[in-house]
């Protein structure tokens, strides 16, 4: 049965620009569906929990990635794109992944108690420690899950993570209802990992057989490596800025960047994923054409920062009605974090085109060259800054983010062969849009003070979005032909690729992340 998935993805008549269509329709139905609800929980659980109770979560939660990158060795990325997936590569890539899930999870709760002092709470062993069990709901799942992506089946994938973060959302609620405080939100995450992996399994339908290759998975080891490198950087530094804010500001304190955070997340997320695979996939189809390649490049950079900006603008704007509506009293602290979080993001949604980019023209080394630099650039400022609290943290990663962009100009430009100012046009229609779009809602909100919350951030976000409509018409007319072309119905760009071997799309677009867990933010 799964030979016949596998093969399935790498007919030579299959339309990858269709699938991935396709693909990304799903994918963010289950984003909506999914950051909608978790809305919806977060709003109930931040009334129950205190500031302390995220903090100590998220905490321990920066730790969980790493073992998740040592436990699958990057094999789910070679699975996904190797041309062929037989079963003695597959079983060998689940071995190994099996027995790396039971020695990291041991590992893990051996060093909780050395975690706990580099964030100075003890509170976070006990939560680390039990959370350990995710590690092994992960790696358990890492096969069947690239098995699943290797055959595109994203409507399969998009449904199981809509049911599993649903499902989890419940045991969250109740469980904080009956008194369970922070083990609720830990609940939360066993669920999700654990409820994932085993309905991977069931789509799959695929065993495996009990034999190990040694030269399958030295090869899958060489290809891992290259796929870890990004990934360690930006655990390490996700490590060493929650132990600067937690020991430097306390655990409060994180849990109101962490809640900050979130907000940020879930805006990109709802807005950016259904653009960046697709252009992703175009970045790999024609490399071999510079002249496409950077009208690609492009024409892609200036739709997602027309797609992206307005809510980011709307949050930046309107984040004093939009946590209290969401998250209740008791949470002003992150307002201003918020804030300028939303606009060093919207600087830094240029990266995660980047970051694809060199991994689609096969250069990994120079962004990790790049990715080593902001990132200890990021931790310096951050154990500078946080003497003047958390709007001293959050506006060293809105600096750092600058930097990191008029970097990219210099390090893309010599890649794709041309001018660094070529690259500098998109951020310059940002530039002039972002203000009108911000002063127009910023006078909208002032002017509904007096009506519900909720009715003035809908006419804000209204307002915002006419402003920056007409601001693109009048800057950047040429964006909104591109967007139409997106829509159903359309023809697409002739960009875009349509026919491919292996069907790759990659798991993670490693990008732009200002801060701490912001997923969607990595590497500005």
């Amino acid at each position: 049965m799964i030979d016949d998935q596998l093969k399935t993805s790498e007919e030579p008549d299959t339309s990858v620009g269709r699938q991935a269509a396709a693909g990304v329709l799903w994918l963010t139905v289950q984003k909506w569906a999914v950051r909608l609800s978790g809305l919806v929980t977060i709003a109930v659980l931040t009334r129950f929990l205190s500031p302390e109770d995220f903090g100590v979560v998220a905490a321990a939660s920066t730790v969980l990635p790493f073992f998740y990158l040592l436990a699958d060795l990057g094999f789910a990325a070679y699975i996904v794109q190797v041309d062929h997936a037989g079963r003695r590569l597959l079983s060998t890539a689940f071995w190994f992944s099996a027995l790396a899930g039971v020695v990291l999870g041991v590992a893990v709760v051996a060093a909780a108690p050395l975690f706990g002092l580099a964030f100075d709470s003890g509170e976070v062993v006990p939560v680390l420690q039990v959370l350990a069990l995710a590690v092994l709901a992960t790696a358990l799942g890492s096969v069947p899950t690239a098995i699943l992506r290797r055959a595109m089946r994203f409507r399969t994938l998009a449904i199981q993570g809509t049911v599993a973060s649903v499902v989890a959302q419940v045991v969250a609620v109740a469980m904080v209802l009956a008194g369970s405080g922070v083990w609720a939100l830990v609940g939360q995450v066993l669920t999700v990992q654990g409820l994932t992996a085993l309905l991977a399994w069931t789509a799959a339908r695929w065993w495996p057989s009990f034999t190990f290759s040694r030269r399958q998975f030295a090869v899958m080891a060489r290809f891992g490596g290259q796929v870890l490198g990004v990934e360690c950087v930006a655990v390490c530094r996700q490590w060493a800025e929650t132990a600067i804010v937690s020991v430097g500001l306390g655990m409060a304190a994180l849990g109101y960047l962490n809640i900050a955070q979130r907000l940020v997340q879930i805006v990109q997320e709802l807005t950016g994923a259904a653009l960046l695979p697709v252009t992703m996939v175009a970045f790999a189809k024609i490399r071999d054409s510079a002249d496409r390649l950077r009208e690609a490049y492009l024409r892609a950079l200036r739709m997602t920062y027309a797609v992206l900006a307005p809510p980011l603008t709307l949050l930046a704007v309107g984040a004093p009605l939009i946590l209290p509506l969401v998250f209740g009293d008791g949470w002003e602290e992150s307002v201003p974090v918020a804030q300028i979080l939303a606009l060093a993001g919207i600087m830094v949604v240029g990266a995660t085109l980047d970051h694809g980019l060199f991994y689609g023209l096969g250069r990994p080394g120079r962004w990790f060259g790049y990715a080593l630099a902001i990132d200890i650039l990021t931790v310096a400022t951050t154990a500078l800054t946080v003497r003047w609290g958390l709007v001293g943290v959050a506006t060293g990663f809105l600096v750092v983010a600058a930097v990191a962009t008029a970097s990219r100009w210099f390090l893309v430009a010599r890649l794709l062969r041309t001018r660094p100012w070529t690259l500098a046009g998109p951020f310059g229609f940002l530039a002039a849009a972002v203000p009108v779009g911000a002063a127009v809602g910023w006078i909208v909100m002032t002017a509904t003070a007096w009506l519900p919350p909720i009715v003035g951030v809908a006419l804000t976000g209204l307002a915002i979005l006419v402003a920056y409509a007409g601001a693109t018409a009048v800057l950047a007319p040429s964006v909104i032909t591109d967007i139409a072309g997106y829509l159903p119905g359309r023809d697409r760009p002739d960009y875009l690729p349509r026919h491919s071997r292996t069907g790759y799309l990659p798991r993670h677009t490693r990008a732009g992340r200002v801060g701490i867990l912001v997923n969607s933010m990595e590497h500005t």
